[in-house]
């Protein structure tokens, strides 16, 4: 069985994609920046991004039934690489105990004011 998850982003519909999607026992979130969602405002600091970034993520997993225990691999897409040493401790804060395989990449993202982007895919426990 296939579930859509939204988190009400104008750029999900805009853009034809949904934060996450829920296929048997995974769960594949899309891209996911630091954007407060409720607000539409964007923290200018990259560690507030990435705070929001995982809580983005955190609420589209709990809504496909998964935990943040549950993801197997994490993509982080950073526009900076001095950000490096600046998230690392906020992602080992959120993945230190689980520790997914994890990619971090520094290129250009969609807009001037984002500066982090995290993707992960989470595999249900047990399954």
């Amino acid at each position: 069985m296939r579930k859509l998850i939204s988190t009400g982003s104008p750029f999900e519909k805009t853009a034809g994609y949904s934060r996450a999607v829920v296929q048997g026992d995974w769960c594949f979130v899309s891209g996911t920046t630091g954007y407060d969602y409720a607000t539409m405002t964007m923290p200018d600091e990259v560690e507030a991004q990435t705070r929001n970034c995982l809580a983005t993520i955190e609420k589209a997993l709990a809504e496909g039934g998964f935990e943040i225990a549950d993801v197997v691999r994490a993509h982080y897409y950073i526009t900076d690489a001095v950000f490096v040493d600046r998230v690392f401790p906020i992602l080992g804060e959120a993945f230190g105990e689980i520790r997914p395989a994890a990619t971090m990449i520094v290129c250009g993202l969609n807009r001037p004011e984002m500066k982090i982007e995290i993707e992960v895919t989470a595999l249900r426990r047990g399954a």
